[in-house]
């Protein structure tokens, strides 16, 4: 008769997970995406969005995914407000160069 069985075993741990390195930078880079004029916003979407899809990939392996949300969150509105002003900006330009004509400056 053969010995009695030890179960299943454990399941396998991998320790700590990490964070993902992409999702702190995206978040960096929302933060101060403005100061960059907009090309921190636009890498720090780009970074997000790649941090997430590494992070799902992992298995639990890497942690960071509020960051990157957070990265992605802040170049988006970053960007929409640097957008707007733009657009502003044009508004006044065009407004005030179109009053100044018709007063025959």
């Amino acid at each position: 008769m053969p010995p009695p069985g030890y179960g299943y075993g454990y399941a396998p741990t991998y320790g700590p997970s990490r964070t993902n390195g992409m999702a702190v930078a995206s978040l960096v880079l929302g933060i101060v995406g403005w100061a960059l004029c907009g090309i921190g916003s636009i890498l720090a979407i780009i970074l997000g969005v790649v941090a997430r899809n590494q992070i799902r990939a992992s298995g639990g392996r890497e942690a960071g995914d509020g960051m990157a949300k957070a990265g992605i969150i802040l170049g988006c509105v970053f960007l929409g407000l640097l957008v707007a002003y733009i657009i502003v900006a044009v508004i006044i330009a065009a407004s005030n160069s179109s009053s100044a004509s018709g007063l025959g400056i």
